[in-house]
C-alpha cells in the first residue's frame, strides 16, 4: 500500500508542479519516447541476465507491491512451529522428527503453519538442518556452519535480481538521452518548417531525457531499494531460525530456544514476551511447564 502511495506522490508532485506553472500535460505524452526508453531498458535486462534472474526480478517486483511477509504474526507462527517441533523431539527423541522432516507436507506440526510450509526455501532450510540432527553424529558447531553457508548462498541469490534492476535504473537516464538525441535528429530534419512544429519536436526530444531521469530516480530505483530491504528482512528471518535451531541442538529447552529466537527478531516486528508466551500457551505444553 505504501509503495503505491509513494508512486502516486512522486508522479502527482511532478505533474502538479508542472501544472502550477501552466504546463500542458499533453506535451509530456510521448509514446514514442517511452517505447524507446522502456524497450531499450527491457532489452538490456534480457541481454545481461539469465532466465532464472529474470523470473526473480518479476517475482521481486510483485512482492514489493504485496508487502513484506516477515510480519510479527509470521515470526510468531514460525516460532510456534519450531516450539512444537522441539517439544516433540524432547518428549520422543530426535528420531521421532524423521517423518516430519522427510515429508513436511504431511506433518501435523508443519501443516499448522501454511505460510511456513508454502515457502520451500524456509521449509528446506529447517527440514534439511533437522534431518542432519536426526541422523546423529554431528556437532552443533558443524550444523551452524552448514546453516551459515546455506544463508549466504540464499542471500546472494536474492541480491542478484536487485543488482540487475539497479543496473537497469542506472541506465535509464542514458537511454533518455538516446531518445532525446533521436528527437533532435528528427528536429534537424524539420528546420525549414514553421516555428510551432520545431518547438513541438524540441519539446518531444526533451521529454525523453525527462522520462529517463524520472523513471530512474522516481520509480525503478526506489523499487530496487525496496527489494533490497525485503531481502535483508528475509535474511534476518533465517538468522532467527538459525539461532533457534542452534540453541536447541546445544541442549537448551524448547521455550528457551524460541525465547532466544524472539530476542533475535528485528525490533520493529519483535513481539513482546507476553505476546510470545500467549501464542506458545495456545498449543502444546504450557510455557511454564516447558521451561521446568
Amino acid at each position: 500500500m505504501f509503495v503505491i502511495i509513494g508512486i502516486l506522490v512522486v508522479f502527482g508532485a511532478v505533474a502538479g508542479g508542472y501544472l502550477m506553472e501552466h504546463g500542458n500535460l499533453r506535451v509530456l505524452m510521448q509514446p514514442a519516447e517511452l517505447i524507446i526508453i522502456g524497450g531499450a531498458a527491457a532489452g538490456t535486462v534480457l541481454v545481461a541476465n539469465p532466465l532464472h534472474i529474470l523470473k526473480k526480478i518479476v517475482g521481486g517486483i510483485v512482492s514489493v507491491f504485496k508487502g513484506s511477509k516477515c510480519t510479527q504474526k509470521f515470526y510468531l507462527d514460525s516460532l510456534k512451529t519450531m516450539y512444537d517441533l522441539f517439544n516433540k523431539a524432547r518428549r520422543e527423541g530426535l528420531i521421532a522428527l524423521e517423518s516430519d522432516v522427510e515429508e513436511p507436507e504431511k506433518s501435523p506440526i508443519f501443516t499448522k503453519n501454511p505460510s511456513f510450509l508454502k515457502d520451500h526455501h524456509i521449509r528446506d532450510f529447517v527440514c534439511d538442518t533437522m534431518r542432519m540432527a536426526v541422523t546423529g553424529g554431528i556437532e552443533p558447531f558443524d550444523v551452524d556452519q552448514m546453516m551459515e553457508v546455506d544463508m549466504e548462498v540464499h542471500h546472494h541469490g536474492e541480491t542478484q535480481p536487485i543488482a540487475a534492476l539497479s543496473t537497469m535504473a542506472d541506465s535509464l537516464p542514458g537511454l533518455g538521452i538516446v531518445a532525446a538525441v533521436l528527437g533532435v535528429v528528427i528536429t534537424m530534419g524539420a528546420l525549414g518548417g514553421p516555428p510551432e512544429e520545431i518547438g513541438h519536436k524540441v519539446a518531444a526530444a526533451l521529454v525523453g531525457t525527462f522520462l529517463g531521469i524520472l523513471l530512474c530516480y522516481g520509480l525503478v530505483g526506489p523499487v530496487a531499494a525496496n527489494m533490497a530491504k525485503a531481502a535483508d528482512e528475509e535474511h534476518a528471518f533465517y538468522h532467527v531460525l538459525r539461532v533457534v535451531i542452534l540453541a536447541f541442538l546445544k541442549g537448551t529447552s524448547p521455550i528457551m530456544a524460541v525465547e532466544i529466537g524472539r530476542r533475535a527478531i528485528p525490533g520493529h516486528v519483535r513481539p513482546s514476551f507476553q505476546e510470545a508466551e500467549k501464542v506458545f500457551r495456545g498449543g502444546g505444553e504450557p510455557a511454564a511447564a516447558a521451561s521446568a
